[in-house]
């Protein structure tokens, strides 16, 4: 039973819990209630499957004494009520949308990832049933309704933050050291992979004059019709050419920085349900509209037209890379070309991503660039839109080596995550005032 946990936790990271087959300690009833949250029980079977499942991802803090397990499994104990609370609030909230379509691939991949650990189909099926469940669809099904939990759960609290109902919390140092001191004494830390830094210019190929005008000219239109009366969503549906159009254009929350400035100064001016004139950016032009607005923060929608472009626009975006290479290699400032041809759309200085992770396009540029030096010249394609392919190049900054994980090196995700498990707690410990909890434990 025990080879099987590892494989299991490939579902753990979605599903939030191990398999439900897993075998209580000798003497110890597997399904007696420890606790109700509202109207849901938390089952001791349930704490016992997550402590597995702690114990299989060699999670820090896990006692080796009785009374310390006693007093761990008490805290699984709370872990699960909060849980099961975070997943009532989140299905009474009717923006939230989970969708079967979502939910079954995503437990099919863990599905299919598992699979591929055993060689055949009946040793796979043997598998399930050591661990408690008669059939692979069985198996399935349980990982279903905890991924669907988990969804929910996963976007309530990102709702949360966007409203600024769910605030993070900072941690005093001493909690960021113990928190790494923690991890490190389990061995949990590993290797830093290698890093790269680098800043580069971007260069996108340009609409013509008359290609530009055409794009303005579809887009006061859609205003004209917008001011009507016509349908946002619908309007997005049919006219918007980027990722936003199969929602409706929606953006959801964003706050100051997050846009660039060409369309977030209009946003941020724009009273809620007003239809915004053209906005030119670095993408194309927007229809804006804002629907709710904060003082920090708008939640909008929008529609963006991009301007064709044409064989003469590509080529001259190639043509102006290459020049800006020449004059890079001749001595003339990094910077000072960034600053005049970048395309502002475009990061300009990407920090500390880990090489294996680097796009190909990239990845094959970089290879044997050290720090101060740079690259060549490397195509940015867009899939089924070779016109728009841009093109750049870019200058290392600082190079990492692989190497062991030290505080500083994690310092400062470490202080992102514990103050985000500080604010939602101070957030969980609101929601249980005001909820029917009864624990039962022991």
């Amino acid at each position: 039973m025990r080879r099987w946990l590892p494989a299991i936790t490939l579902a753990a990271s979605l599903v939030g819990g191990a398999v439900s087959g897993l075998s209580a300690q000798a003497g110890e009833p597997i399904d007696r209630i420890v606790a109700v949250v509202g109207t849901a029980p938390i089952l001791f079977s349930m704490v016992e499957e997550r402590f597995f499942q702690n114990q299989a991802n060699r999670a820090p803090g896990i006692p080796r004494d009785s009374l310390g397990v006693a007093a761990y499994k008490r805290a699984l104990v709370d872990t699960l009520i909060n849980e099961e609370l975070l997943y009532q609030e989140a299905i009474t909230d009717t923006t939230i949308q989970v969708t079967d379509q979502e939910v079954a691939e995503a437990v099919d991949g863990v599905l299919t990832q598992q699979r591929r650990q055993y060689k055949t189909q009946p040793e796979f099926e043997a598998e399930m049933r050591g661990i408690g469940f008669n059939t692979v669809d069985d198996y399935r099904k349980w990982l279903i309704e905890q991924q669907r939990k988990q969804f929910y759960r996963e976007r309530f609290s990102l709702a949360l933050r966007q409203k600024g109902t769910l605030k993070d919390l900072m941690p005093t140092e001493k909690e960021v050291r113990a928190y790494y001191d923690a991890f490190a004494a389990a061995g949990m830390l590993g290797m830093r992979p290698a890093a790269v830094s680098l800043r580069q210019i971007i260069v996108s190929p340009k609409p013509t004059p008359e290609a530009d005008a055409k794009a303005l000219a579809l887009v006061d239109s859609i205003i004209v019709e917008l001011r009507k009366g016509a349908d946002f969503a619908t309007a997005a549906k049919r006219f918007g050419m980027d990722g936003t159009r199969e929602t409706g254009g929606d953006l959801g929350f964003f706050r100051r920085g997050a846009m660039v400035r060409e369309f977030e100064e209009v946003a941020f001016q724009l009273k809620p349900g007003v239809i915004s004139n053209a906005v030119k950016s670095p993408f194309g032009y927007h229809v804006i509209q804002v629907t709710r607005a904060q003082p920090t923060e708008v939640q909008a929608r929008h529609i963006l037209i991009i301007p064709e472009i044409d064989s003469t626009g590509a080529l001259a975006a190639k043509v102006k890379v290459d020049n800006i290479a020449a004059l890079v290699a001749a001595g003339a400032s990094f910077d000072s070309l960034q600053r005049i041809f970048h395309d502002q759309s475009e990061e300009r200085d990407i920090v500390g991503i880990y090489v294996d992770s680097l796009p190909p396009a990239y990845a094959g540029a970089l290879v044997g660039v050290d720090s101060g030096k740079v690259s060549r010249v490397f195509s940015l394609e867009v899939q089924g839109q070779p016109l728009r392919t841009k093109w750049g190049i870019a200058k290392v900054t600082e190079r990492t080596p692989e190497g062991p994980a030290t505080y500083d090196a994690v310092r400062e995700n470490i202080r992102l995550r514990l103050s985000r498990e500080l604010g939602l707690g101070a957030y969980m410990s609101e929601l249980r005032r005001r909820t029917f909890v009864d624990i039962r434990w022991p």
